[in-house]
């Protein structure tokens, strides 16, 4: 198995950060090889438009089939981001940046062996450059607002769940292989391979993505990260809203009620939602007057979610009543 021997020090400062480039490559796997039902569904209104793109550079499907393997992808497309909020044209530099010796010895290292033909001439990292451009514009970028507020829902969700389980609660859904050890060791997958000591990182980041599996980052000596996907619950998978519950309590409140069969904090709500911070606890003083949600503090934060009544009122059935770390 594969671990990372990690500094405490490292481990201190290490964040959560959201990657407009990371989340274009979980685009491209989508497109490329979809897994999951939802990335079928996701895929086929851009399949078309995709497919002419690709019969337009010849080269980009000879890449596509080097740079993803089952064991590796190309490192030119999974470089850990340099920034804590960094922007899809700052991220495309860095790959630009690379150039065309760079991207032919990364293809090597994912897939061992001489490289095809239309691979050993000029102007590659052009092509890689126009593939990322294109799934960026076409596919990831009209959704970034509702994506961004999904995987930043998560990064909330996660940051709570670090205060009270831990590093080992925070990496126990990232996949299977994945898991904190212990005394600075993280495994993050199941291949044969020596420790790697993390001892020159500068930087060690943890990327939500819309994938449906997760992959390591870097830029060694000094950028490491892991993807993960980001939380189902997050990722929009909300109760449908009984019909005419918009026009009894107001869309906003139908919608963050919908949304509470699971504890969720203010903050939280209001990166699922789009709604200000202040919005957001209006309504729940509204909803907690009706008695319709309940609350209490868990470490640094007040977790909102359906009473009874408002669960029959969600359309959810009973409401459990949850366990949450005081």
């Amino acid at each position: 198995m594969s671990v990372w021997q990690v500094p405490v020090d490292l481990l201190a400062h290490s964040r959560f950060v959201i990657s407009p480039m990371t989340d274009t490559v979980a685009a491209l796997r989508a497109l490329h090889s979809p897994r999951r039902p939802w990335q079928h569904a996701w895929r086929r209104p851009h399949l078309d438009a995709y497919q002419r793109m690709l019969a337009a550079r010849p080269l980009l499907p000879v890449l596509l089939a080097a740079a993803f393997q089952p064991r590796w992808t190309a490192d030119f497309l999974t470089l850990a981001p340099a920034t804590a909020a960094p922007t899809f044209a700052e991220e495309l530099t860095v790959v630009a940046g690379r150039g065309d010796d760079r991207i032919r010895a990364d293809l090597r290292a994912a897939r061992p062996g001489p490289l095809a033909e239309p691979l050993r001439g000029d102007g590659l990292t052009e092509h890689v450059v126009a593939l990322l451009d294109w799934v960026w514009t076409q596919t990831v970028r009209p959704e970034w607002p509702a994506r961004e507020r999904r995987l930043r829902a998560d990064v909330v969700a996660r940051t709570a769940r670090l205060s009270t389980q831990g590093w080992a609660g925070v990496l126990a859904d990232f996949k299977p292989a994945v898991r904190w050890l212990g005394d600075g060791h993280l495994q993050v997958n199941e291949y044969p391979a020596p420790p790697l000591p993390l001892d020159r990182a500068e930087q060690l980041v943890f990327v939500p993505a819309h994938c449906a599996r997760g992959w390591v980052l870097w830029d060694p000596p000094t950028r490491f990260g892991m993807v993960y996907p980001a939380s189902g619950i997050l990722a929009d998978d909300t109760p449908p809203m009984p019909d005419g519950l918009d026009r009894l309590i107001g869309p906003h409140r139908a919608d963050i009620l919908v949304r509470l069969a699971n504890p969720l904090s203010t903050s939280h709500l209001a990166a699922v939602t789009g709604l200000s911070l202040g919005a957001v606890g209006d309504h729940l003083r509204v909803l907690r007057d009706a008695g319709m949600v309940t609350r209490r503090r868990s470490g640094r934060e007040v977790l909102y979610w359906h009473t009874p009544r408002g669960a029959a009122l969600a359309g959810v059935g009973a409401a459990a009543v949850p366990v949450i770390p005081r």
